[in-house]
């Protein structure tokens, strides 16, 4: 009887998924030729090519498109066949800054379900200040969260993980008079993005005029999308029919962040689950 190779397989659902065997590697712990070792050999025990790889991109042959649907099947049996008896549920509480998480986090949910279907997954999302307090008091196993790259921070217990970009964003008819306030939607204080902004604008020379005031990125999101201002956010928690006005607008460069990650669980699982989390935030 013919059978596959299940590490092979999830290995190749992690590179439809993101679209890159960097990611894939991070996702699976391990290096990006053993990922690709994997597809080879699976590709060569079904004697089909699943990928097509160029120096930009990675996408699925037809054949590949094919099997994906059937892998994930695959995938998904064997771990509720696994978990009658060996994956108790788990359960691991994570915190995520609005600007990390944002419209990719149901991507981010589906992947980690996908990885594995028995763990718990319980979320919070709120302000980088708010997720960290919870995060010390005990309440989250993980956090991910925003530091500004160009201020100190004392703390040495975080991964960075990549540098994030913030931007201004708006509907795609936004406009604006230089002659005239710029009207903003902005989050309520503290909050390091509120610092840059007015930061960024003041050295610039623009004047501005506060018009809403969000607790929490949603909030914001709303205001923007309802035509009310413009708004600085990251690109991940820009909802869907919003653009970056920045050059239409003449507006200055916002400084970067970086996105780090907390974590105090050390289990394989929920290590692995935090694996895949973290490449999957790389990914988009």
């Amino acid at each position: 009887m013919n059978t596959l190779d299940l590490d092979a397989v999830q290995a190749f659902v992690l590179v439809a998924d993101m679209q890159s065997f960097t990611r894939a590697a991070e996702a699976l712990d391990t290096t990006q030729s053993a990922v690709s070792l994997k597809l080879k050999r699976l590709e060569t025990h079904l004697d089909r090519r699943l990928l097509e790889r160029t120096p930009r991109q990675v996408r699925l042959s037809m054949e590949g498109q094919a099997f994906l649907t059937a892998a994930r099947e695959l995938l998904a049996a064997h771990d509720r066949a696994w978990s009658v008896l060996h994956a108790p549920p788990r359960r691991l509480r994570v915190g995520f800054s609005g600007h990390i998480a944002g419209a990719s986090l149901p991507a981010l949910l589906a992947r980690v379900a996908a990885h594995d279907p028995a763990l718990v997954i319980e979320v919070r999302v709120a302000t980088s200040a708010e997720v960290l307090a919870c995060y010390d008091a005990g309440q989250l196993d993980a956090a991910y969260v925003l530091h500004h790259t160009d201020r100190q921070f004392e703390r040495q217990d975080g991964e960075v993980l990549f540098e994030d970009d913030m931007d201004w964003f708006g509907l795609p008819e936004t406009s604006w008079a230089p002659d005239e306030p710029l009207r903003l939607a902005m989050l309520a204080p503290p909050c390091g993005l509120r610092t840059n902004v007015i930061e960024a604008l003041d050295q610039a020379g623009i004047s501005w005029l506060e018009v809403f005031v969000g607790d929490g990125v949603s909030a914001l999101s709303a205001a923007v999308t309802a035509g009310l201002a413009v708004g600085a956010m990251g690109r991940r928690a820009a909802p869907s029919g919003l653009v970056c006005v920045r050059d239409k607008l003449n507006l200055p460069a916002l400084q970067p962040t970086n996105v780090v990650l907390y974590r105090s669980v050390h289990d394989e699982r929920s290590r692995s689950a935090l694996r895949v989390m973290s490449a999957t935030l790389r990914a988009f």
